[in-house]
């Protein structure tokens, strides 16, 4: 929803520190994902689950009446933290229940990121329509009732998701955490986005040099960690893991430059308004949701390479229809299409990695594997602000689109490539309650 909301954010505060205001949404999430993952091993996922809604309500609540920037970055980032217990929670959860009463979590998974992509991909519309009628506010206390109602939900699971492991003391809690790590991480991923911006205009080479500092630090730490913020190990042994993760960020950087491109290009370039420009990516929901069906029934059937590789060909597909046709005289039809061609990319490539996530790992790894998924996806969301300012600047016109769609091409090509010559595109055999050897192996 905040696609359609920058308009008149930057309208009221400033388009200097739009860029951020994503950035830091999102690096908040990719941050607190993982440790949202094993704080729900620890003191039991749906405990984590609802105190992630408290912190949604708190940063919705001041996010509707931030006097200034920073006071709507500081929200966003409390946002952030609370959405970012949620999912790898839920994803827990749902295996709990799987494992109980001998279901096969499949079709709960499947349910899941149909319910995910759909409120993703109409995220766009439904902020046009929440802020035509009621301003930019709007996008973020309509999180509350959402908060209420989930909260009211989830408190009717009985004894799901509560069960507790080993419950640390202050000092063992710390160090489950693994602040160090967390601390290089965001060392790392600030360093790398402030140089990529820096790019736009005279290149800040210090901060490169900061960058590449960092990474070998938070992978000798992550090795020598007892509790690792992200277990390098693992993804080094589970080859399926690491490569499904490597081709998230790569989805979902292309994935958002959609997402946040065309609603900017659309009010910028075309004059559109916040409801205009919402209806118009209404295309993207709609082809996504019946995609994310199909994708569903085709990966039970052929497994997880053929949806992977039609998303990516048809994410292809989409970045040259971007860049080649787009312009504010382009027919609205035209629009339309291309709108439509690139919601066709979501659904096949969700599922294909989210199910290989679930294939590939053991119901005592689900919640830290899944708070790495969401991470990689969120990285790729910083980094498609990065992409769109380097590529088209604050203010998106008809160049800008063009150059945005030629990267999306080439994330598509790049993921083509890689899924076609992939060999950890097999789903290995569902481990055992507790087995933690036999994800390892790679697929």
């Amino acid at each position: 929803m905040i696609a359609m909301a920058i308009f008149g954010i930057a309208a009221q505060f400033g388009s200097a520190d739009i860029t951020w205001l994503i950035s830091a949404f999102y690096i908040a999430t990719a941050v607190a994902a993982p440790t949202a993952g094993r704080l729900g091993g620890l003191f039991g996922a749906r405990c984590v689950y609802l105190s992630g809604l408290v912190l949604v309500a708190i940063g919705a609540t001041i996010g509707t009446v931030a006097p200034n920037m920073g006071w709507l970055v500081a929200a966003y980032c409390f946002v952030g933290i609370g959405t970012a217990a949620q999912f790898p929670n839920a994803m827990t959860m749902i295996r709990d229940y799987a494992e109980r009463y001998g279901k096969q979590p499949r079709t709960a998974i499947t349910t899941l990121a149909v319910c995910a992509q759909t409120f993703a991909a109409l995220g766009p519309t439904l902020g046009g329509l929440l802020v035509g009628a009621f301003g930019w506010q709007s996008i973020m206390w309509i999180n509350l009732p959402l908060v209420a109602i989930s909260a009211a939900m989830v408190g009717r699971l009985g004894d799901i998701g509560v069960r507790l492991q080993h419950v640390p003391g202050g000092r063992e809690l710390m160090q489950s955490l693994d602040l160090a790590g967390v601390a290089l991480f965001l060392v790392l991923i600030t360093g790398t986005m402030l140089f990529l911006q820096s790019l736009q205009a005279e290149p800040a080479w210090w901060l490169l040099l900061v960058a590449a500092c960092a990474l070998p630090l938070f992978v000798e730490r992550e090795r020598r960690a007892k509790v690792p913020f992200i277990d390098v190990h693992s993804l080094a042994r589970n080859r399926a893991l690491s490569a499904t993760l490597g081709r998230t960020v790569f989805t979902w950087t292309a994935f958002y430059c959609v997402y946040f491109g065309i609603p900017q290009w659309l009010q910028y370039a075309r004059g559109m308004d916040a409801v205009d420009a919402g209806l118009t990516m209404l295309p993207v929901a709609g082809v996504g949701i019946c995609t994310t069906l199909i994708a569903s029934r085709m990966y039970r059937r052929f497994g997880p390479r053929l949806p992977l590789a039609l998303g990516s060909a048809t994410l292809l597909i989409g970045g040259v229809l971007l860049a080649a046709v787009e312009d504010s005289t382009a027919p609205i039809y035209v629009v339309l299409l291309v709108a439509g061609v690139l919601g066709v990319p979501n659904g096949f490539n969700n599922i294909g990695n989210q199910n290989l996530i679930n294939a590939v790992t053991s119901v005592s790894e689900i919640g830290t594997a899944m708070g790495m998924l969401r991470t990689a996806q969120f990285v790729g969301a910083s980094l498609s602000a990065v992409v769109l300012r380097i590529t088209a600047g604050p203010v998106i016109q008809d160049d800008g689109i063009d150059r945005v769609g030629l990267c999306i091409a080439a994330a598509g090509a790049l993921l083509l490539i890689g899924v076609l010559l992939s060999r950890n595109m097999g789903v290995p055999r569902r481990p055992s309650r507790g087995d933690s050897t036999a994800s390892t192996s790679p697929a």
